[in-house]
């Protein structure tokens, strides 16, 4: 089998900030109960003109910089999102017309905030397989546009941004060491987008119960898989929903604070795209370095969860 690892990464996020102190003037809600319950302290919300496609594009080129590639480079797009521009074409399709890549596959991949991990892992099995050599793999959302602004309990949560990445083959050693993919049918009436309104509808308490328990589990089952102790885990790059949930994978993992990824203080929660917009910023502070393992956990709607053991470098 090759070693199949990220080596390029892109993100972007619209300009426009909205914090809790603008909510407020909106909603019955505070900064302090925001910030206490979730740790979100601003979010960024993309303007009427900017849909998913349009972010996931911009996010694209700076990967295929970062990875010294150009579009011609690319034989595979996957698509995570839960917000298209339409219901087809696809954003992939979309994308690939933007970035002037002519006849390779494009598609989508809907598993909400797991959709980066499902897609990555997607991604990995046609490279392992000598079916394709290099996947741009990008998480877009723009959930402002399924956001109830009127309700104060899902309004505060969600942003707006999109992260890509490439995957090719990479040294020996490096690159995924284990992955684990999962869902639970049952849980799907505790977050969705209901079909009258078309906004976003949760069961905050159940959602919370469900990521506290499936986050270690899972960040666990795949350092297990990867013939890994957990004190060989050197950065945690989380699904950015919510700093309690954050903090219980942290405990359980038994990793110092600085070893966590935690920006969904300015991003709040942009599903697919929580992950990659984590991962790197981590990256240009120099937080993850060659060699060192990673763990990248997603949860969402679905309910569906999914982690990444990785070995960095390429």
């Amino acid at each position: 089998m090759k070693s199949v690892g990220i080596v390029g990464v892109g993100t972007y996020v619209p300009e426009q900030i909205v914090t809790n102190h603008d909510l407020e003037k909106k909603v019955n809600t505070s900064d302090e109960w925001i910030r206490s319950r979730t740790g979100i302290e601003e979010r960024r919300i993309a303007s009427d003109e900017m849909d998913t496609s349009h972010m996931a594009v911009k996010a694209a080129q700076k990967a295929l910089l970062d990875a010294s590639m150009t579009a011609e480079d690319i034989d595979l797009i996957l698509v995570a999102t839960a917000t298209p521009d339409h219901v087809f074409p696809t954003v992939a399709c979309m994308v690939q017309e933007s970035l002037g890549i002519r006849h390779v596959p494009a598609m989508d991949l809907s598993a909400a905030c797991s959709g980066f991990v499902y897609a990555v892992v997607t991604g990995k099995q046609f490279i392992e397989t000598n079916t394709y050599k290099n996947v741009l793999i990008i998480g877009s959302e723009k959930f402002s546009k399924i956001v109830d602004w009127d309700d104060r309990n899902t309004c505060v949560l969600f942003g707006d941004g999109a992260g890509a990445v490439i995957l090719s083959e990479v040294t020996e050693g490096r690159g995924i060491l284990s992955f684990e993919l999962g869902a639970d049918g049952t849980g799907g009436k505790h977050l969705f987008v209901d079909n009258k309104t078309n906004f976003v509808a949760m069961n905050g308490s159940e959602v919370f119960k469900f990521a506290v328990r499936q986050l270690p589990e899972s960040c666990m089952q795949v350092v297990t898989q990867a013939g890994l102790e957990k004190e060989e885990v050197d950065f945690l790059v989380p699904h950015q929903a919510n700093i309690r949930i954050i903090d219980s994978a942290r405990e359980r993992l038994g990793l110092d604070r600085d070893k966590v990824s935690t920006t969904v203080t300015k991003h709040g929660n942009t599903s697919a795209a929580s992950i990659p917009l984590a991962l790197f910023e981590e990256l240009e502070k120099g937080a993850i370095k060659d060699d060192d393992v990673v763990v990248m956990v997603g949860f969402g709607g679905g309910l569906t969860w999914g982690s990444i053991c990785i070995r960095w470098g390429k």
